[in-house]
């Protein structure tokens, strides 16, 4: 059994879309190379971990057909409405043999790999894990195997936020500023696309 990692990619970005006349902010580029948000956020895990399930809304086809050029494995949710919770338990349905999951966002394009390589990692002695940068919680979060049966049961918008309330999770303590970053407006896209240009520069 190996760590899977699980991409969230079945949001309707509003926020975003309400600013640029319906465009899908998952397909925006966020780079100088023209790289879509989702496959930005796709790479590290798949340079890092086996399997990545791809969680995507059946509205949203582009979004599948880049992601399974990414290398994900793409599950289409016809219930992406019924929130981030559900998303979650239908990748774990999806994946009945994992070691453990790192649940990701698509709109997070600057996780760096090293960070989901340092949570999988953590997953061999802790049970749950997640980032952290400047003394804020980030994104992805790790769960091992033992908390499948809580993973499945999970509904509505939440996500699986109140798995990570309670004392035990592990804190991973990050200089990467990529776990705090999730494009939700124009202004988060600019940092995010400047962000990833002093990392990678063309020249």
């Amino acid at each position: 059994m190996s760590v899977v990692g699980v991409l969230l990619a079945a949001g309707r970005g509003s926020r975003f879309a309400a600013v640029y006349d319906g465009d899908d902010k998952l397909l925006a580029s966020c780079d100088e190379c023209g790289t879509p948000v989702l496959v930005a956020s796709a790479q590290p895990l798949v340079m890092t971990l086996k399997r990545v399930i791809a969680v995507v809304p059946v509205a949203a086809p582009a979004r599948g057909d880049l992601l399974r050029a990414a290398g994900c494995d793409v599950v289409v949710a016809h219930h992406a409405h019924e929130g981030m919770g559900r998303m979650i338990a239908f990748a774990i349905e999806h994946s009945p043999q994992a070691s453990g999951w790192i649940i990701a966002l698509a709109d997070m394009p600057c996780v760096q790999a090293v960070t989901i390589q340092r949570i999988a990692t953590a997953l061999t002695h802790h049970d749950r894990v997640a980032p952290w940068h400047t003394g804020q919680r980030g994104h992805p979060v790790g769960f091992a195997h033992q908390h499948r049966d809580a993973l499945l049961q999970l509904q509505g918008d939440r996500g699986a936020r109140d798995l990570l309330e309670p004392a035990g999770v592990h804190r991973l303590d990050t200089n990467d500023s990529g776990v705090l970053i999730d494009i939700d407006t124009p202004a988060d896209l600019e940092r995010a696309r400047a962000l990833r240009y002093t990392r990678h520069p063309s020249f």
